[in-house]
């Protein structure tokens, strides 16, 4: 690898846009970054591993407050209140993305069982069994009671009313 590259060198290397690396520069995630004669940026090789551990941290959902946070305390040096602080930061996110896995485990477990199910489906032998409507048969409530003389009562709620009482 060669010594320096230039920002377009390093974007490509990083996957990063040119725009971005000026942006991550300009709010402090990066350390300022040498600079060739004419003010061109030259990324070292500790630059590009650090920008790595970067995206690491971005592509697991840490936010920039605390990537910056993170910065803050790497640029204190390994002290052994910065070295507490930065460990404890990477394992509460280390715990909030092992929750994160959890459950998106406990989803695709959910969908291989949808899908086994439906391959199950897929691989029953077909039911070519014809089935005819039963009849429809009367209910409990509309069978004349011997009590109703064939008049028809309907439920509300508990209470039952008499349909020609409101004639």
């Amino acid at each position: 690898m060669t010594t320096s590259l230039t920002i377009q060198q390093a974007a490509a290397a990083t996957g990063l846009s040119v725009h971005t690396l000026r942006y991550y520069e300009r709010i402090g995630l990066l350390d300022p970054v040498t600079r060739k004669d004419n003010s061109h940026r030259l990324y070292r090789e500790e630059d590009l591993l650090w920008i790595g551990f970067l995206l690491k941290l971005r592509s697991t959902g840490l936010p920039i407050r605390d990537m910056l946070r993170y910065a803050e305390l790497r640029r204190q040096g390994d002290t052994r209140d910065s070295v507490s602080a930065r460990k404890a930061l990477l394992e509460q996110h280390t715990h909030t993305v092992e929750q994160t896995l959890a459950e998106l485990q406990s989803n695709l477990t959910v969908l291989h069982k949808k899908i086994a199910l439906y391959e199950a489906m897929e691989a029953a032998p077909p039911t070519d069994v014809v089935t005819q409507p039963l009849p429809p048969q009367p209910s409990h409530e509309d069978a004349p009671n011997e009590h109703s003389n064939n008049i028809r009562t309907r439920k509300t709620g508990d209470a039952r009313r008499n349909t020609q009482a409101r004639r």
